[in-house]
């Protein structure tokens, strides 16, 4: 079975914007294959994440591979919603 383009297009890895859950350390979501494999407090822990799935890690910038939702890989910080 070949893939559509969509998804050929799709990134292998989402970050979603950065979270806090009850007052915790500000993290963001991890998707890898549209599977949630975590949560991570800052772009070492994607890179780990990656790792573990066996992709490429020196792709963690690479638009296409990763897509960077709500700020890039130097976004960690929780912004209260207005």
């Amino acid at each position: 079975m070949t893939e559509s383009p969509e998804e050929q297009r799709r990134p292998q890895v989402v970050v979603h914007p950065v979270d806090v859950e009850h007052g915790d350390t500000p993290f963001r979501q991890v998707d890898i294959l549209d599977q949630a494999v975590g949560h991570a407090c800052d772009a070492a822990d994607v890179v780990e994440f990656m790792r573990r799935a066996g992709l490429d890690t020196a792709l963690v910038d690479a638009p296409g591979v990763v897509e960077w939702r709500g700020g890039g890989p130097d976004e960690w910080t929780w912004h209260t919603p207005v």
